[in-house]
Parts: structure tokens; C-alpha cells; sequence
């Protein structure tokens, strides 16, 4: 026998507590696509990406959050929504030594969160996330900055360290890159004058 919408919601909001979420997934999935004008399809769409999120599947949690909030832009719950896309961006921050593509993308977001609903409770700690995005950032700018300068490539050294102290002076790094400023620009001058007296 079918279950009704209303039997599937429950179904599937008990499994999401048991933190039974793949079970979650299939409970909202059947609802969503048998009952997709009820009054519970909405909860549980967003119920489908919170079960990605829960089981660190990031890149379909983005994706069903994403749908959501094409679907419903007016939905009381877009803050979280468009927080929990960050979410899935920050959770997939690496090393510094690796691509820092999702630290960028989660500050997108985040940014994006702070300027469309400033009261939000979710933008403060949207705010402090993007603190350690751009650490991460800085941090991967200035490993590649070490790299030159120990190559003795003090131009592409000074570039990024001024780039740094552009970008993310706020950062750790970029406190730093102050001194590699110095140190690139005299080590740059002494070679240049040696040049000239020859």
C-alpha cells in the first residue's frame, strides 16, 4: 500500500533523527516524487540536501540546495540555504598546498548571504568563515611566494607577497608579507646596482 505524504514525512523525519539519512533520502525522495504539490514536498527537498550534508556528501548537498533555492527563491529558509552552500564549499577546503578553488567559491557564498540578509543569524559565523577562507587563500599565495623566493625568483616573489598585502592584509600572511616586501625589493636593488657598476 502507498503511504501518504503526510506517513513519508513522518517516516522521514524520524529516520533523519535516527541519523538513518540514507534511508532519509529514499523516505523524502518517494515523497517528493509522488506527492510534488503537497505541502510537504518543500520540507522535503530541503530535508534531502541536509541528509547530503549530514553524510559529507558535499557535492550533491550543493547541488540539492542549489535546486532548492532556484525552485522556492522566496522561502523563508534561503539564508540557511544559501549558508549551507557555503558550508559545502568550506568543508572541502584543502592543505594550502592545493587548490584553494572551494575556499574562494564558500566566500562567494557567504558574501553573497551577508549582503542579501545582514540580520540573519547565520551571517555572523558567515563572517568569521570567511576569515579562514582568505587565511587559507593567503596562506596557499604564500607558499608559492616562498617558492620563488628560495629559486631566487625575487620579482615573481615581490609580486605575489604585494599581492598578498592587497588582497589579505588582514591575514596572517599578508602581516608577513610586509617584511618579504622589504627583504624581495633590497635583495631586487643590490642586483640591479651590481648590474649597473659592471
Amino acid at each position: 500500500m502507498e503511504k501518504s505524504a503526510k506517513e513519508l514525512t513522518t517516516q522521514g523525519s524520524s529516520e533523519f533523527r535516527e541519523e538513518e539519512y540514507t534511508k532519509a533520502i529514499k523516505s523524502f525522495s518517494t515523497l517528493r516524487d509522488w506527492y510534488p504539490f503537497s505541502k510537504y514536498a518543500i520540507l522535503a527537498e530541503l530535508k534531502i540536501a541536509d541528509a547530503h550534508y549530514k553524510l559529507e556528501d558535499y557535492e550533491d548537498a550543493r547541488a540539492s540546495y542549489e535546486e532548492f533555492e532556484n525552485l522556492h527563491p522566496k522561502n523563508e529558509a534561503i539564508p540557511y540555504v544559501i549558508y549551507r552552500i557555503g558550508m559545502c564549499w568550506y568543508n572541502r577546503i584543502e592543505t594550502i598546498d592545493k587548490d584553494q578553488t572551494p575556499a574562494k567559491k564558500a566566500i562567494e557564498q557567504f558574501q553573497r548571504l551577508i549582503s542579501r540578509f545582514p540580520q540573519d543569524p547565520h551571517t555572523p559565523r558567515a563572517q568569521k568563515k570567511i576569515q579562514r577562507c582568505m587565511e587559507s587563500i593567503a596562506d596557499h599565495e604564500e607558499s608559492v611566494a616562498q617558492f620563488y623566493l628560495k629559486g631566487d625568483h625575487y620579482k615573481a616573489a615581490l609580486k605575489r607577497f604585494e599581492t598578498i598585502f592587497a588582497l589579505y592584509p588582514d591575514t596572517e600572511a599578508g602581516k608577513r608579507a610586509l617584511a618579504n616586501i622589504e627583504l624581495c625589493r633590497k635583495i631586487i636593488g643590490k642586483k640591479d646596482s651590481a648590474l649597473h657598476s659592471n
